[in-house]
């Protein structure tokens, strides 16, 4: 039995999606290089979070978080029996927040706030099999992003109001990784390296209902991460899998020129995450197989950007796959229960919320055909 829908849906399920370590959508797997021949597929995510607390004028903030869909469209080609090729389309990070005004019954402290974040990334890769046990891979990624940011709310004093516009922008990285199998077992381990990109981004800063600062340029890396892959055959048709995810959040920065001096800090300070993912398939007949999983994404700081306003997650996914011919479909669904957060603000750090048990529920598919 092989994992590796499992494990592609199980990142296009990703909800801390909208929330895991701030941004972060996609997971960035590379599962797909690890497909038997020929093989392309299409998936599709939708993550429904709700993201709600009461600011500490005891207001409700209502739900800050909207809904967010995840496209993915990935192929891949054998050049030979050592080569092969392959290409990945997905939306890697992401944000869509929104605090309600206090006019429309939400946050006296942060109501205006908001944040519209987007990436597109294409890796192109390649691997190259140096026996049945090890390989290597690696891949050049474009990364496309843009973005827009206001700060609403009696909490930011002097800024309340400040919203900026980064115009889209292209940047380029690199991947590399190695990976060990054992086909007797289905034993795979793959290391993969995901270098940051830098966006150099037009930026339109307004400071008020008349006034715009000069416009400059905003440089905004994505970040470096590491991904940790493994699976192994436990019993017959069935399988344990898993993965260790770094990412480091804390050189994401978002710094525009006015906005920083006018203040001395950024829009934004994230704390680096590791999360962990632990599963079993099992194959039922010729047609039908399915997994069970868990994620973990342990806490850090309460207080938080409220640009991001959870803290960790834990959740559970289930996955079904129904294989006929040369198609593949796979299903899945996964709950995610969101950390308790306090949105900051000020220097030194204030708590202006409580956001509290909240959650995510998402849901997806993804069809292969193997040519």
């Amino acid at each position: 039995m092989r994992n590796t829908s499992v494990l592609a849906l199980m990142a296009a399920l990703s909800a801390g999606g909208a929330m895991a370590g701030g941004v972060d959508r996609s997971g960035q797997s590379i599962g797909i290089i690890f497909e038997k021949g020929n093989y392309a597929e299409l998936s599709y995510g939708v993550i429904s979070p709700s993201v709600s607390g009461t600011d500490l004028a005891a207001r409700p903030t209502q739900n800050v978080a909207g809904d967010h869909v995840i496209p993915g469209i990935a192929f891949k080609y054998n050049i030979n029996d050592k080569l092969s090729v392959g290409m990945i389309y997905e939306t890697a990070y992401g944000a869509d927040i929104y605090y309600p005004t206090a006019a429309d019954g939400g946050s006296l402290l942060l109501g205006g706030t908001s944040a519209k974040l987007n990436s597109d990334v294409i890796t192109a890769m390649a691997r190259y099999k140096f026996d049945e046990n090890w390989s290597v891979h690696g891949g050049i990624r474009a990364s496309k992003a843009s973005g827009d940011v206001a700060l609403g709310g009696l909490a930011y004093g002097p800024v309340n109001g400040y919203n900026v516009h980064f115009g889209e922008a292209w940047g380029a990285g690199y991947m590399l990784g190695v990976a060990y199998e054992r086909p007797d077992i289905a034993l795979r381990v793959a290391l993969t390296y995901f270098s940051k990109v830098t966006h150099d981004l037009d930026t339109t800063e307004f400071i008020g209902a008349t006034q715009v600062a000069a416009p400059s340029i905003t440089s905004v890396d994505t970040p470096q991460a590491i991904n940790l892959d493994f699976q192994s055959g436990v019993a017959k048709d069935t399988l344990v899998f898993g993965s260790i995810r770094w990412v480091d959040w804390s050189n994401f920065l978002i710094d525009p020129a006015w906005f920083t001096a006018a203040t001395g800090d950024g829009l934004v300070s994230l704390e680096d995450t590791v999360t962990y993912t632990l599963g079993v398939g099992r194959k039922f007949n010729d047609n039908w197989s399915g997994s069970l999983f868990v994620s973990y994404e342990g806490k850090g700081d309460p207080l938080v950007s409220p640009l991001a306003p959870t803290n960790g997650y834990k959740s559970v996914g289930v996955a079904a796959i129904y294989t006929r011919d040369n198609m593949k479909i796979t299903l899945g669904a996964r709950y995610i229960a969101l950390g308790d957060a306090q949105p900051e603000t000020g220097t030194p750090d204030t708590a202006r919320a409580n956001m509290t048990d909240n959650h995510a529920v998402a849901v997806g598919v993804k069809v292969g055909f193997t040519f």
